[in-house]
């Protein structure tokens, strides 16, 4: 079997690598080159790197919508495309290239949080349960029928880089369990999605990471846990803009308004929130590390509970 397979972050590397477990993966692609670091310098992406350290020829266009590179992809002759975050739309004509048309990994339950962020989601929005989908493709934003799926909970504090790296591996095992499926010429039976439950996991933005005094405490305790380890939460404390990797809601305000700060010790910095309070325990102040509270606190004699 002549697999293509598309894709560009660090998720997609376990699925790459349960695709080439048979030497089956003829190509990839991935996105093109980025700026990345402080240098601004063009960057591999994750995909890129593991193709070329197992020697697979690696194509890099910026769209698929031309008929050159749709011609590339014919020339290739694929029994199977398999796309995972591969960040650029296929056209209905790539889609119907390879025999068994295009298969792809989703980090959800679909057609609960369908699009660019439903790791990030979940969290944000409490969900207690998640999975990956081995999804076949059609044009639509992840509207197609699913092949086989996988639940995991969410444990409790979870943030949402340990959240990817789960659903990563998840994700590879789904996708083999097709292929396996598929080898045996027992292709998996698709199941169209309902039509109930559908939510959209829209792509991250930094601004999103401002966090907001008057919002609920485990509202923004949920965000700090999905924006770890990108973008970061972040607010201002008492004059400073900090950056938060780790907070905890509490229940109680003490009726104070919001942004107050209740209490500071080793324990964490609680501030009242519009319902309840959050305590930050792991905060970054600008241009430098992540700190505990308490070594936050050693640099900050200024801040007076109350104010």
């Amino acid at each position: 079997m002549k697999i293509v397979f598309a894709g560009t972050p660090e998720f997609a590397v376990s699925s790459l690598r349960a695709a080439a477990r048979h030497h089956e993966v003829v190509a990839v692609y991935t996105q093109p080159d980025r700026p990345a670091g402080r240098g601004r310098g063009l960057a591999p992406s994750p995909v890129k790197l593991e193709a070329i350290a197992r020697g697979i020829p690696v194509f890099q266009p910026e769209s698929l919508k031309t008929p050159d590179a749709q011609q590339q992809l014919r020339d290739l002759q694929p029994d199977l495309m398999v796309v995972v975050a591969y960040g650029l739309i296929l056209p209905k004509a790539v889609l119907a290239i390879p025999t068994h048309g295009c298969w792809n990994v989703h980090a959800s339950l679909l057609p609960r949080w369908r699009g660019a962020a439903p790791i990030q989601r979940a969290i944000q929005a409490g969900d207690t349960d998640t999975g990956v989908c081995l999804m076949q493709m059609e044009a639509g934003l992840d509207t197609g029928p699913v092949l086989l799926r996988q639940h995991t909970p969410i444990q409790a504090g979870e943030l949402g880089g340990s959240l990817h790296d789960r659903l990563a591996e998840l994700g590879a095992q789904v996708l083999s369990d097709g292929l396996g499926l598929l080898r045996a010429g027992l292709k998996p039976i698709a199941q169209p999605q309902p039509e109930q439950g559908v939510t959209y996991a829209h792509k991250l933005d930094k601004a999103e990471a401002r966090l907001d005094w008057s919002h609920d405490a485990q509202a923004l305790e949920r965000t700090v846990r999905a924006f770890n380890p990108w973008p970061i939460a972040e607010a201002q404390l008492a004059g400073e803009r900090v950056r938060i990797h780790g907070a905890v809601a509490l229940a109680d305000n003490q009726g104070k308004a919001p942004g107050t700060l209740l209490a500071a010790g080793r324990e964490g910095i609680d501030i009242a929130c519009g319902q309840g309070a959050l305590r930050l325990r792991v905060l970054q102040r600008e241009g430098g590390k992540a700190i505990t509270a308490a070594d936050y606190l050693n640099a900050r004699r200024d801040l007076t509970v109350g104010a």
